[in-house]
Parts: structure tokens; sequence; C-alpha cells
């Protein structure tokens, strides 16, 4: 899909709807200057081209009885297909995994997880070994949130 030129008013509407993916088209037009219509076609195009991935609700980790966030960087035995393929359907299926990363540096991967208790963060990290794909885990408990889910600025 080839990539649409994005202008001032596509900008001001992406930055309007990170910032609230509520909004109707009716109020960003009168945010934006232009017509409702006008609104909702850059809207679904902006969509289309996938500039857009989505509209969610953001909870707080105990809304779902996950009090526990870690960071989890992960190490494969082998870059090889196999094990990279098998790694990434685990991370896939995993619920506890909120985010996975294919990163550079010492670790292949950087995985933020979501758990109960320390109770949980131990099975989750056993099924992960249990997988025969990882060498190595390193493992992080985040003890505060200082800043997550910032908007991205041009």
């Amino acid at each position: 899909m080839k990539m649409p030129e994005i202008d001032d008013f596509d900008l001001k509407i992406l930055t309007l709807l990170q910032a609230n993916g509520r909004l109707t088209n009716q109020e960003l037009s009168d945010l934006v200057g232009l017509s409702a219509s006008q609104c909702s076609r850059r809207r679904i195009a902006l969509e289309n081209a996938q500039l857009i991935l989505g509209y969610h609700a953001r909870l707080a980790p105990q809304a779902m009885n996950v009090e526990m966030v870690a960071m989890i960087e992960v190490r494969l035995v082998s870059h090889g297909v196999e094990h990279a393929e098998r790694f990434q359907r685990i991370v896939v299926e995993e619920s506890a995994i909120i985010d996975a990363y294919k990163t550079t540096g010492d670790a292949d991967y950087t995985l933020k997880t979501a758990v109960a208790d320390l109770a949980s963060l131990n099975q989750l990290m056993g099924r992960l070994f249990a997988s025969n794909c990882i060498g190595h885990i390193k493992t992080a408990v985040v003890l505060e949130r200082i800043k997550e889910n910032s908007v991205l600025t041009h």
C-alpha cells in the first residue's frame, strides 16, 4: 500500500485523535477547520493507510487484577527460523504479554508483561522457558510507572 502524503490537516487530525480518540467527525471538523465530511474521509484514509492503528480505552493494570508489571528481556537459543517462529507464536498466544518488541543489543526481544503477583510471573517465565527456544531471560519488576502511553509528536 502506497503511503499517502500527510499534510497539515492530517497531522492536526492525527494529533487530536491521539489525545482523544472519541472525537466525532463534527468535533474534529470544528477543531481542524474542515467540513465534517472532509474530516470523515481523511480519518478513513488515515485508518486505511494504517497510520491510525486503533482506538482503545487505556486501563490501569488494577482494573484487570494484574497489579504486577514486569519487563522481560529474552535471548533465543538460536536465531533459526524455527526458534523465532515458535517464540513469536508463544508471544501472540500469551495473554500476560502486553507488548513485545524485537530489539538490538543484548536481548533479542523485550516483553512488557502484566500479571497478578510474583507467583504468576514465575509461572509465566516457566512457560516461556518450557518452549525450549529461549536461552536467557532477564526480568525487571516495575516499581512505579513514571511515563507510559505518551503521545507522538512531529
